[in-house]
Parts: structure tokens; C-alpha cells; sequence
């Protein structure tokens, strides 16, 4: 099996110019919604491709933005507590999150 990601720079473009500007209006608060956004945008564009039938299957991220609000609050305030290195572990416990609740379609 192999795993294609079909990511357009103008697609790249557009996410990347809608969250800096979100981050702008929010001052730096929606930075804790961009690994939701970021984490769904690269899975819904991802196929797995089945090299010995040649089927390709779309995979699917089933989470939203808000689905975890207490999720994002829990680690805004540890973000905080560790002057913004929390943050880091953060953006790799959605990806965790995110690729547990996606699903081939």
C-alpha cells in the first residue's frame, strides 16, 4: 500500500492565509484551533492506494474544530504555564488525535 497526499500550492496558500489572518483578529488565540484545521486539511487530502489492486480509497478525518473544546482549554493553559512549550507537544497529541478518528471511505 501506498499513501498519496494531493496538496496544491494554491490549497496550501489559502489555509495558511485564512488562519494568519485568524490569528491576527484573535491575537494568537486561534494558533490553539490551527492543528484541528491543519491535521483534517492533509488527511481529507491523503488516498491510500492498494498496489496490488490498484484501488485507491480516500481517507476521511471525522473531527471538527470544536469537537474537543475542553481538549483545546486544557492545553491553552499548559501552553501558558510553560511559556509556549506545551504547545509543542500539543500540535503532536491532535495529530495523534486526528489520524485515531480518520477512516478510509
Amino acid at each position: 500500500m501506498n499513501v498519496k497526499a494531493d496538496l496544491s500550492i494554491l490549497d496550501i496558500i489559502g489555509h495558511l492565509l485564512i488562519w494568519v489572518v485568524l490569528t491576527l483578529i484573535t491575537f494568537g488565540i486561534a494558533l490553539f484551533f490551527f492543528p484541528y484545521s491543519f491535521a483534517r486539511f492533509v488527511i481529507n487530502r491523503t488516498r491510500v492506494i492498494d498496489n496490488t489492486t490498484g484501488i485507491e480509497r480516500r481517507m476521511v478525518c471525522d473531527i471538527n474544530i470544536f469537537s474537543n473544546f475542553g481538549h483545546i482549554i486544557l492545553w491553552m493553559v499548559i501552553s501558558f504555564l510553560t511559556l509556549g512549550l506545551g504547545y509543542i507537544f500539543y500540535f503532536y497529541r491532535v495529530w495523534n488525535y486526528a489520524l485515531n478518528n480518520a477512516r478510509l471511505q
